[in-house]
């Protein structure tokens, strides 16, 4: 058995715990509890994102850290009298990373119950159907039940969340870390590490720790949290796409695993500010942490959301790369996790009011 550091405890807890968009209640109380010793004031928002302030200079500039607490997962559609769940998908799902895949049904009682995505099996479709990919449409859940009323008995109804299921693991390579939920929940375990490291530091800024609620069905809590904070800077910690593994070309991601943070350029949510990005760069380059551009013209962050905060605010997504995003089971390594925490706590600590201002300029 791999002995657990703290750091990897605190990574474990994270990405245990469930909690889908809309279902953030138990990864948002993990997350509280280890952010709560550095923070002068934890608060929410009203749909329930946490924020966590951390005081520095009066009157300072701002600072926004944002992640957020949700992972795609499913919901209770409806069980059918033989007493299997039909679902929903909650998030963006690939259908082909589903079938036979385990995942926890959470019931309104709290009760955790296992289950596993079902479909016919190939034996009975025909030659040209097995070609095809199965759709979401007809797959199930089966949980051991033998009739819908054996599963109401047990406390299952519509709008239960549904988790994928993968226990954090420690890979042979310890350097790399597999679990479920890594999108997003390295974003969280960077914010607390961030203010972590800057309890003993003089920062010329207020900075913001925050976990958004909903960012996989729209970047809802983004919006929500940055209106409440008006920031004057906005960062947002998440995960982005690997491109080192078979299959994967220059042209779809140059980003591989273990060699720094990705400073995302470009995504289907925002077109990154110039001014912030480059004096990421220039702090990344003068202190020798590596560091990787990377485009995801498909997905968003939360950052798309906080640019756009009243009169507008300049934003960023720093990312960690990640390999099989929105399935059961990723994998990250070590190393980038531990340069994003050690890079955006640079960077926050050179964030004044004289800088502040000229990026928004640049």
């Amino acid at each position: 058995m791999v002995h657990l550091d703290p750091t990897l405890t605190m990574l474990k807890d994270l990405t245990d715990a469930k909690g889908i968009p809309g279902n953030e209640r138990e990864i948002r109380e993990v997350v509280k509890k280890y952010i709560t010793p550095y923070a002068n004031e934890i608060t929410t928002d009203g749909l329930g994102g946490l924020i966590a302030k951390k005081e520095g200079q009066e009157n300072g500039p701002k600072i926004m850290l944002s992640s957020h607490l949700d992972e795609v997962g499913f919901m209770v559609k409806h069980i059918d009298d033989k007493g299997f769940i039909r679902f929903q998908t909650v998030g963006g799902w690939w259908g082909q990373v589903m079938l036979a895949q385990r995942v926890t049904v959470v019931t309104s009682k709290g009760d955790s119950i296992t289950g596993v995505i079902g479909s016919k099996p190939p034996h009975v479709l025909s030659a040209e159907a097995r070609k095809k990919p199965f759709e979401i449409k007809n797959m199930f859940i089966d949980i051991g039940a033998t009739s819908k009323e054996e599963a109401e008995s047990w406390g299952v109804r519509p709008g239960d969340m549904i988790v994928p299921y993968c226990e954090f693991t420690v890979m042979k390579n310890d350097k790399f870390l597999l679990a479920k939920a890594w999108d997003n929940r390295i974003g969280c375990a960077i914010v607390i590490d961030v203010l972590k490291n800057l309890q003993k530091e003089n920062h010329p800024n207020t900075v913001y720790g925050v976990a958004t609620v909903q960012e996989e069905v729209g970047l809802r809590g983004a919006k929500t949290a940055s209106y409440k904070i008006e920031p004057d800077i906005g960062i947002a910690l998440d995960v982005g796409t690997a491109g080192d593994t078979p299959g994967m070309t220059e042209k779809e991601s140059l980003s591989r695993l273990g060699e720094g943070p990705q400073i995302i350029v470009y995504d289907h949510s925002l077109v990154s500010h110039r001014g912030l990005r480059e004096f990421v760069v220039e702090t990344a380059e003068a202190l020798g942490i590596p560091y990787q551009f990377e485009m995801i013209p498909g997905g968003g962050t939360d950052a798309g959301a906080i640019s756009l905060t009243k009169a507008g605010v300049p934003a960023l997504a720093i990312t960690v790369s990640t390999r099989y995003l929105h399935s059961n089971a990723s994998v990250i390594h070590r190393d980038d996790y531990e340069n994003t925490v050690k890079l955006v706590t640079e960077v926050v600590k050179r964030l004044d009011w004289d800088t502040v201002n000229t990026i928004k300029f640049d």
